[in-house]
């Protein structure tokens, strides 16, 4: 963050200072919400949540380095006093950015894939110029702000994952901060018990593209029918990519591997350069040509751009993470998130995994799809049947709210062997340890509600 002077915060945000609090006091780190982890110089987020006051870790996120806090009330630290946090770290950002002139604001949004996505894309922008991008899965109204409080006058892209909830969530992201480039990657079931439609949800993603300014450019995804309807939604220039033949930016000649990860020929503006991913599943082919796309169009060269897809890595964990255990057992954690399309591309990067492994079975240990609506019977009982056609060896259904992905797979034609439901994350992972041998490879996956990873970190901590 550039240093501002608490004076000059107070001014920003129409607060007010602490008693006692020098108004000359410098500020120069970024704003931060979790007081065990201070930032030296930054400005602590106090927020009065549903589990515990921000307010109460004040004096202690100072005292470890914190220059002052943004709050609704005085604790007697230095201070900026708000009457909503919230929107106090909106202004913040969005005048460090006015702020800021020479930072190119992309933003991308999806159905799926976004963090992985940008976690690909930051690596590809950082190796081009200083790059600041969204840590984790900080896309919200108060993760996104964080984000661009991280930007400083030596920053040149500035890559903002945002999330929707519904109509109008990203139009209101954009005005605070306003992108020159809008990456949108795929519309599809996630979400669509609050969205109400696939319809409804392209309206709401697409609200990005409607933001961006006639000298920016709009990547989307020729392949999706909703995404390429949303080029007459905006003034900017269109870069397309996909397996499209139109396409600016697209795959040749994809082949995955014995560990589940893709290859293909980069294609882009007539140049060609081969690219070898590190990103577990198929799926990733359309996430890396989405960060491609973006990388094209700020001037990267083709050669470049595949030597640094060469080179990234996963940084969110929870996402197709795999880890090899000394006894011969893989497991695949992928259980911070899940919706119809991740957990069919989940599951066919599972049995490919497997299927490299003749020695050992294919275990896919599901939960619940959360906020699905009326689809949500449907759609886990497709998710059972679809593993039988995939032939996963072992199919466990964790959670009362799982057991129609049982049921699926039953329908279609599981026995008793294969498939099974149990209670919980508890009796899930003494399956697993009673039954798992070694060359098993093990697909954990559901939404993030259900506390999956609870399984995925027992399975890990057994080898040790």
């Amino acid at each position: 963050m550039i240093a501002l002077t608490l004076g000059e915060i107070a001014g920003i945000v129409d607060g007010e200072l602490a008693t006692g609090a020098d108004p000359a006091l410098v500020v120069d780190g970024p704003a931060f919400l979790d007081s065990r982890k201070p930032v030296p110089g930054g400005l602590f987020a106090a927020f009065d949540g549903a589990n515990a006051d921000g307010h109460d870790f004040a004096a202690a996120a100072v005292a470890a380095g914190a220059a002052a806090m943004l709050g609704s009330r005085d604790v007697g630290v230095p201070a900026v006093i708000v009457p909503d946090v919230e929107a106090a770290l909106g202004q913040l950002a969005h005048e460090l950015l006015r702020r800021l002139p020479d930072v190119t604001v992309i933003a991308l949004t999806g159905s799926s894939g976004k963090t992985s996505t940008k976690d690909l894309l930051g690596q590809l922008l950082s190796a081009h110029a200083p790059t600041v991008f969204t840590e984790g899965s900080f896309n919200n109204e108060i993760g996104l702000p964080l984000t661009v409080l991280r930007a400083d006058a030596d920053t040149r892209f500035l890559l903002l994952e945002m999330g929707a909830r519904g109509v109008g969530h990203i139009k209101q992201l954009c005005e605070l901060a306003p992108p020159k480039v809008g990456l949108v990657l795929n519309i599809g079931t996630a979400h669509v018990g609050e969205f109400g439609s696939k319809e409804m949800t392209a309206q709401a993603k697409g609200e990005l593209i409607e933001a961006l300014p006639g000298d920016g450019f709009a990547v989307l995804n020729a392949d999706d029918d909703y995404v390429a309807r949303m080029a007459s939604r905006t003034q900017a220039p269109v870069v397309w990519f996909g397996e499209q033949p139109s396409a600016r930016v697209r795959a040749e000649d994809v082949e995955i591997d014995e560990n589940g990860c893709a290859g293909f020929t980069l294609t882009a503006d007539g140049v060609e350069a081969p690219v070898r991913l590190r990103f577990v599943g198929e799926h990733h082919v359309s996430n890396a040509l989405a960060a491609a796309a973006v990388c094209v169009g700020v001037g990267m060269p083709v050669p470049a751009i595949a030597a640094a897809i060469d080179a990234a890595e996963p940084l969110s964990g929870g996402r197709m993470t795999v880890t090899h255990r000394a006894d011969g057992v893989v497991v695949i954690d992928d259980a911070y998130n899940a919706n119809p399309e991740s957990m069919r591309a989940g599951l066919k990067a599972l049995v490919t995994l497997a299927r490299s492994r003749p020695e050992g079975r294919s275990w896919a240990v599901l939960g619940h799809m959360a906020e699905l609506g009326e689809s949500s019977a449907e759609a886990h009982d497709a998710l059972g049947r679809l593993a039988v056609r995939l032939r996963v060896d072992r199919l466990l259904a964790v959670g009362p709210d799982a057991r129609m992905i049982h049921a699926g797979a039953l329908h279609e034609g599981s026995g008793g062997q294969e498939s099974a439901t149990v209670a919980d994350a508890d009796e899930a992972i003494a399956v697993l340890r009673g039954e798992l041998r070694p060359g098993d490879v093990v697909l954990v996956k559901a939404s993030n509600s259900v506390g999956l990873r609870r399984v995925a970190r027992a399975l890990l901590e057994d080898a040790r």
